[in-house]
């Protein structure tokens, strides 16, 4: 049986200027920049987790607003699912970061796409970094439409899991969506 994903949440945290910044994160363990998220602490509603989180890892305090999206990806042998929100930081730093942040930097976005070490999140970015830009009045509009994804290339996509994976697959939608509901019934 599949393991139950590890949820978490974060933002793509924003900065007024002269030219809207986005914060990144750089990890003390692996040295790796990534987007500021966290896990969910017992009791804790993803956008709680996220507020806590980002407050936590940029050090600013932080005026949430809309949803942006969910990406999942593999995380030491389980699936992690993140939530994202659109977030702005008010003023400057209302603490000192956490011991396993040790930089927050505050990028135009296509360095912090560039800044990203992961690619997961390089892509996710793209595809809501505008979104979150254009949401906050700083870019005159959303990122266009990718294309969709032609069935050949899911078929191809699912003929590279291994045997074990691929009968996970149906078990893992399973939880994911149970979580889902979940988490929108305001359990999770």
């Amino acid at each position: 049986m599949a393991r139950a994903p590890v949820m978490a949440a974060g933002g793509i945290v924003l900065q007024r200027g002269a030219s809207p910044l986005i914060a990144v994160v750089r990890q003390r363990k692996r040295n790796e920049w990534v987007l500021p998220k966290g896990k969910l602490d017992d009791g804790e509603t993803p956008k709680q987790a996220a507020h806590r989180e980002v407050r936590e890892e940029t050090g600013h305090d932080v005026a949430i607003h809309e949803f942006l999206g969910t990406l999942v990806y593999q995380s030491g042998g389980r699936s992690k699912v993140v939530h994202f929100w659109r977030m702005e930081a008010e003023g400057g730093p209302v603490r000192k970061l956490m011991n396993d942040i040790k930089a927050v930097d505050w990028l135009p976005l296509e360095d912090a796409l560039a800044r990203l070490s992961r690619e997961y999140e390089r892509v996710f970015l793209t595809q809501v970094g505008p979104i979150a830009l254009a949401a906050a009045g700083l870019a005159s509009s959303p990122a266009p439409e990718p294309p969709p994804l032609a069935t050949d290339d899911v078929d191809a996509a699912l003929q590279t899991l291994t045997p074990a994976e691929a009968a996970s697959v149906g078990e893992l939608r399973h939880g994911l969506l149970q979580k889902m509901k979940a988490w929108l019934r305001g359990e999770a």
